[in-house]
């Protein structure tokens, strides 16, 4: 059990709950986006414990373009996900870091991911949460699997024919017991130029009594990731909600980073609380993100640029995020 602990913790996209019974949840957030971008779904496989040890596994899915979401609930006994890599099977749906397929009673289909750009993983920093990766108590961890990726397949939704071949895809997770208590969680890679993504996320991180503002952010351009995390010592400058936009400003030694999200209607899901399914968070895949690169050294902005078929989170006590 130990050994497969070890090995998920440095391979972010594998199943982190071995040993676990209770107060415990895993989950996979799979974006898809047509070529045209005229449909976005998002597929969200996982395991949820509650306190008391009662089990399901699900698959979730968003219809990002109509605003409808579906919550497919199956039994603990048909989770079945491998040790040394992402291969999961939830009944007779396969989930993987390659491909998915799907037979659903309302999304059936085959898709396939290719040209991954994975978060960097070094031994002391494995994934986006960097060194509190190693800590044991924290709420929630998180991972990026993919900031961009090419797809290939076909779905049929509701009796639709949807083909996603040469659209785009992005792939994260998370696993711990509870989402965090207030967060704002933002991507697209949908720029004018292929290659670029930007993902960004501002949470209220419980810290054995007390708790602090913790933030992670990077943008793919050019090749080159650049990171903007609490850990490597990037500050958030601004930081405004309301319910038309949210603003959001950090800065690291090198960069400043400024995001401008125009949101857009959102629609309902179903998000871990002590576990289990039970709380609600609201998101959207149709909002817009501009996006400017400031780099301090050349006193230029290296890159400015919006991105569509956003997607958009703001949860819980968002005010205590606020930063002007």
């Amino acid at each position: 059990m130990i050994l497969k602990k070890l090995h998920a913790l440095w391979h972010q996209e594998c199943y982190h709950g071995w040993g676990r019974s209770k107060r415990f949840f895993e989950g996979w957030y799979y974006k898809l986006v047509s070529a045209d971008q005229g449909q976005a779904i998002a597929v969200i496989p996982g395991i949820a414990m509650d306190e008391i040890g009662n089990k399901q596994s699900f698959i979730q899915v968003l219809d990002g373009k109509k605003n409808k979401a579906w919550y497919h609930r199956f039994p603990a006994a048909d989770f079945c996900p491998e040790v040394k890599k992402h291969s999961l099977y939830i009944n007779n749906n396969f989930f993987s870091s390659e491909k998915m397929i799907l037979n659903l009673p309302n999304l059936k289909g085959e898709v396939h991911f290719d040209n991954q750009y994975n978060w960097p993983s070094t031994f002391f920093s494995p994934g986006i949460m960097g060194p509190f990766s190693f800590v044991p108590f924290m709420e929630c961890y998180h991972g990026i699997l993919s900031m961009d990726h090419n797809l290939k397949g076909e779905l049929v939704l509701n009796n639709q024919s949807i083909s996603f071949s040469k659209g785009k895809g992005y792939m994260e997770k998370d696993w711990g017991h509870s989402f965090p208590e207030a967060y704002i969680w933002m991507q697209s890679n949908h720029f004018s130029q292929p290659g670029i993504s930007v993902k960004a996320s501002i949470a209220i991180i419980p810290w054995l009594k007390s708790s602090f503002i913790g933030h992670i952010a990077g943008v793919l351009f050019q090749g080159k990731l650049h990171e903007f995390t609490t850990y490597n010592g990037t500050q958030v400058k601004k930081c405004i909600i309301s319910a038309s936009k949210v603003e959001v400003v950090m800065e690291n030694r090198k960069y400043r980073l400024s995001l401008f999200v125009k949101r857009d209607q959102v629609t309902e899901l179903a998000a871990p609380i002590s576990g289990f399914m039970d709380a609600r968070i609201e998101e959207s895949m149709k909002a817009e993100i501009k996006v400017e690169l400031f780099d301090k050294k050349t006193k230029t902005t290296i890159l400015s640029d919006t991105g569509f078929s956003a997607g958009m989170e703001v949860a819980g006590k968002y005010q205590k995020l606020l930063k002007y």
